[in-house]
């Protein structure tokens, strides 16, 4: 009898904790390519490369605070809308992130995939809504806007700061000359 009354309050336990989210994993919530049809309205856009070298990669590394390890990074264009799938570690695995940028702001920002225990509230609306619209500051490869964080979460918060930053300095570096 008290073999089975401490398997029940394990299943018990159990239960509670995957209902309460204490039990996460790897989540895929999007695919790149649902991500992209988003982006895009359904129509097909020009898949690109960037090389990250030089003065590009000085910022890169500025923005993620390490190097990307990453000579060049893949996105996709279409009548100055560009759409990048990038990733970052959160505290200990990577989170895929989608953004849609237009005319150095974010139009979308969608998270695709989501690997760690915690801060999987990020893909929330009321997180990623914060991002819409927001460009960088004049001068600075810094928000300009405020990003609430989530309790529990600073982690994956910081990581999706970080990789929209770099998506809106990605953006305006190949819409510039300099690319060309």
């Amino acid at each position: 009898m008290k073999g089975l009354f401490t398997n029940g309050c394990i299943l018990a336990l159990l239960l509670f904790m995957a209902l309460t989210g204490q039990v996460h994993g790897r989540e895929d919530y999007l695919s790149p390519e649902e991500f992209l049809q988003q982006a895009f309205d359904g129509r097909t856009a020009l898949r690109n490369k960037i090389w990250i070298k030089g003065d590009l990669k000085k910022t890169v590394t500025e923005i993620l605070g390490h190097e990307l390890n990453l000579l060049r990074l893949s996105y996709w264009e279409l009548d100055g809308r560009t759409a990048w799938i990038l990733e970052e570690i959160g505290k200990e695995e990577f989170i895929t992130i989608g953004f849609v940028v237009y005319a150095n702001r974010i139009e979308q920002m969608e998270v695709l995939a989501f690997r760690e225990s915690r801060g999987w509230e990020i893909r929330y609306p009321f997180f990623k809504d914060q991002f819409r619209g927001a460009g960088l500051q004049l001068n600075e490869n810094q928000l300009d806007r405020k990003v609430d964080g989530i309790t529990g979460a600073t982690l994956s918060v910081s990581a999706a700061t970080r990789l929209a930053r770099l998506a809106l300095v990605l953006h305006d570096f190949v819409q510039s000359d300099d690319a060309k």
